[in-house]
């Protein structure tokens, strides 16, 4: 293939989010699910003008229910969270489901009291749905990566491509060039002439990470393409690189194999 970066560059695609990029509503529904009893308990105090008095009698029957507390304020993981009490110590936000009296300080502290008595919430099951929705937007980035993948891998199979994702170099000895870090490679195909190592990613926003991965790729390269019947081959896209522009061209020109999703067909013609 006749490089040409400045042609790469004018075939960046400004997003390869499709409608189910936005939220993943399977997962969403599997961690309301996990909580959805202990929630339709804490339904009880919806409503209830004496706060003090609800989460006793809950706390009567059934402690545990209040485990879940964290996730109405957004938080997963209670047990590593550190927050300021009010006599100004720092303690876990655990530690306030430990007692009826420690329950009642957290809902007054997090304004949650003030939500359930007033029924600005009607239903808390239908309330962490929302919360997890919105949690899920931090899984958008991996997302990204995962479409690129997924596209990538319809395009060999389309033509027909046998490939291997997720391989290891500690699979190949002749790989000790790359030291004793084991590298993880998305794709590997094998042909009669060479196995490819390949690389895929999708930058929609750029960020400092951009130029670490354009440099790493940049240094590994070369010693794959050294070791006899290896070849590196990334395949990234993203109007995210424009911001990297720079290392992305010292990358371009330095691997012998790099493509986006346009000229792709030209790596896949290549190796059929």
């Amino acid at each position: 293939m006749n490089k040409n970066f400045e042609l790469f560059m004018s075939q960046l695609q400004e997003t390869n989010q499709t409608l189910d990029f936005f939220c993943d509503f399977d997962k969403i529904s599997a961690n309301v699910a996990e909580v959805e009893m202990s929630l339709n308990t804490l339904n009880y105090l919806i409503g209830k003008d004496d706060m003090s008095k609800g989460v006793s009698e809950i706390w009567k029957r059934d402690r545990h229910v209040f485990e879940v507390l964290g996730i109405l304020i957004a938080v997963r993981d209670e047990g590593k969270k550190p927050v300021v009490d009010c006599n100004g110590n720092v303690v876990l936000l655990k530690s306030y489901f430990e007692s009826s009296d420690k329950v009642v300080e957290f809902l007054e502290g997090t304004g949650l009291a003030e939500i359930f008595s007033s029924r600005r919430i009607k239903n808390l099951v239908d309330y962490v749905f929302g919360i997890e929705t919105g949690l899920d937007t931090n899984a958008r980035k991996n997302r990204s990566g995962h479409i690129m993948e997924d596209t990538v891998a319809r395009v060999f199979r389309s033509k027909g491509i046998k490939f291997r994702q997720e391989v290891y170099s500690s699979e190949f000895p002749q790989l000790s060039v790359l030291g004793a870090d084991e590298k993880r490679f998305d794709f590997f195909i094998k042909t009669s002439k060479k196995k490819y190592l390949i690389e895929v990613n999708f930058y929609s926003g750029g960020g400092s990470k951009l130029n670490e991965v354009a440099r790493s790729y940049t240094d590994l390269a070369p010693k794959v393409n050294s070791v006899e019947g290896f070849e590196f081959v990334w395949i990234t896209d993203g109007i995210g690189w424009k911001s990297a522009r720079n290392k992305l061209e010292e990358a371009y020109n330095t691997i012998p194999s790099v493509y986006n999703l346009t000229n792709l067909s030209s790596f896949v013609d290549s190796i059929k």
